[in-house]
């Protein structure tokens, strides 16, 4: 679940990202959100890559960003 949420945080935000995991439904997830999805014991893997497919995060992002992006993202955001 830590990669789960560290995902969505890295992709989103740590704000939007917990707002879409809440509020956001999924029709692969058998039109729930990702919160009930996991809640109803569904597998974090597959609720990640779920709402990766239904908001076009594109497939080199889907498995974070690595180090080096990520400084220079934070670095971007900062400025």
């Amino acid at each position: 679940m830590s990669d789960f949420w560290s995902l969505v945080d890295g992709e989103f935000g740590p704000v939007h990202g917990r707002l879409l995991v809440r509020e956001h439904v999924v029709g692969a997830l058998g039109h729930r959100t990702a919160q009930q999805a996991l809640d109803a014991g569904e597998d974090a893997r597959t609720v990640w890559f779920a709402v990766c497919d239904d908001l076009d995060v594109p497939q080199e992002r889907r498995w974070g960003l690595d180090e080096r992006q990520a400084r220079s993202a934070r670095r971007g955001r900062s400025s």
